[in-house]
């Protein structure tokens, strides 16, 4: 892989989580990572761009999600040692939307990821298409940019705009946010959603 700061497809994806499991198994660690964002939409071929990074949103363990906001230390450790060994960013894997779980997944999104078993020591569950519609859709209204790009890329129905919008309202109902959430919409040709206006 050429040193980047950016992961440019999903074999560069794999090649970096191929690489971290390796290590993991070596120091005897097993983790079952959560992820959503770019890496994701490029491991399913939802869209075609570079990425900064994978996101880990939460970690799966037998009883449930549990936080990511702190990786495990064995974790970071061996991150880091790819990072050195690839010559990425140390950050290329992180734990940034984290606090998503705090607020609250969409319903259901346990039953709808794709797992991929990368190696004994690391499982990775990529978020599903519906579920990162609802994603981005909050981030492009809070950050636009890439964020609407990759919601273009995943081609919304109507329907699952207004199930994403009645999620991110949930999570920010202020006015402040509930404007330029219906021009999102409306970007997309949706603009008969209740939203408790």
């Amino acid at each position: 892989m050429v040193a980047s700061d950016q992961i440019p497809d999903a074999d560069a994806a794999h090649e970096l989580l191929s690489a971290l499991e390796e290590l993991l198994r070596a120091a005897g660690q097993a983790y079952d990572l959560v992820v959503v964002g770019g890496s994701a939409l490029l491991t399913l071929n939802l869209v075609r761009r570079s990425t900064a990074d994978v996101d880990v949103v939460a970690l799966a363990e037998p009883g449930g999600l549990i936080s990511a906001e702190e990786l495990p230390a064995a974790l970071v450790a061996a991150r880091d040692r790819v990072a050195e060994d690839l010559r990425v960013t140390e950050d290329w894997l992180n734990s940034g939307p984290a606090a998503m779980l705090r607020f609250g997944l969409p319903d259901g999104f346990e039953d709808r990821w794709t797992v991929e078993h990368v190696g004994p020591a690391l499982t990775v569950r990529w978020a599903s298409r519906f579920d990162q519609v609802h994603l981005k859709l909050y981030a492009a209204v809070d950050r636009a940019g890439k964020h609407l790009r990759d919601l273009e890329a995943l081609r919304p129905e109507p329907d699952e705009l207004i199930a994403a919008a009645r999620w991110a309202r949930g999570h920010d109902p202020s006015e402040g946010f509930l404007h330029p959430l219906q021009e999102a919409l409306a970007y997309f040709g949706v603009t008969d959603a209740d939203l408790g206006a």
